[in-house]
């Protein structure tokens, strides 16, 4: 699911008469970089398609013009970007930071995937993730509220709003997908979470912006 993690490795005093050292002192970085991006890229979104995982439905919506129109502008809304999902009872702020901040973020609730799309700005999807189980720590109204726990049960034809900027973006449900990448970036929202506490599946939902 993303570039913007960078990891930059200096070598201090390399020895000029040792070989062998040299090519030691590169297997070991190699091998440290490897294992660095297995970790971020088990739970970043990939960049790649698979077409396989997505499943269509049979919905038909009317979708925005996703290059001019804007919702209206609301000063009742609130200022912090929010995520409600009335099907499932997900009702929590949006958290932002980059990828060095990315668990800091998942504690609080769900968080933006930083350099895709915004609602507002939509040459590339919206990509939101959270964590499914979350922590001990969290109470059970707590985790309903502010984890994608019951993500799985969001199906087509299901209402996602996000308030960003004091306008109310509002979208539709129409696919989803369970695998280890994302699918389908035609979509203006995507949401994923984890299967499982061990799995590297992730369950997707891909949504349309609604004209309303």
């Amino acid at each position: 699911m993303i570039d913007g993690t960078y990891i930059i490795y200096e070598a201090h005093h390399a020895s000029t008469s040792s070989y062998l050292a040299k090519i030691l002192s590169k297997l070991a970085i190699a091998s440290a970089t490897l294992g660095i991006g297995l970790f971020v890229f088990s739970y970043l979104p990939r960049t790649w398609f698979s077409k396989d995982s997505v499943v269509k439905s049979n919905i038909v919506s009317e979708t925005a013009n996703i290059d001019q129109w804007q919702p209206v502008f609301d000063p009742i809304l609130p200022q912090d970007p929010k995520l409600i999902i009335p099907a499932i009872g997900v009702e929590t702020n949006i958290g932002e930071g980059m990828a060095d901040s990315l668990e800091t973020v998942l504690r609080q609730g769900p968080w933006r995937i930083f350099n895709f799309g915004t609602p507002a700005q939509r040459q590339y999807p919206t990509i939101i993730a959270a964590h499914r189980y979350g922590y001990l720590a969290w109470s059970n109204t707590f985790r309903r509220k502010n984890s994608f726990f019951n993500l799985p049960k969001l199906k087509a034809g299901d209402i996602i709003e996000i308030d960003w900027q004091q306008r109310k973006y509002v979208y539709g449900v129409y696919a989803e997908g369970k695998g280890k990448e994302i699918a389908d970036y035609s979509a203006d929202l995507i949401l994923y979470t984890c299967e499982t506490l061990d799995s590297p599946v992730r369950i997707f939902k891909y949504a349309k912006l609604l004209k309303v």
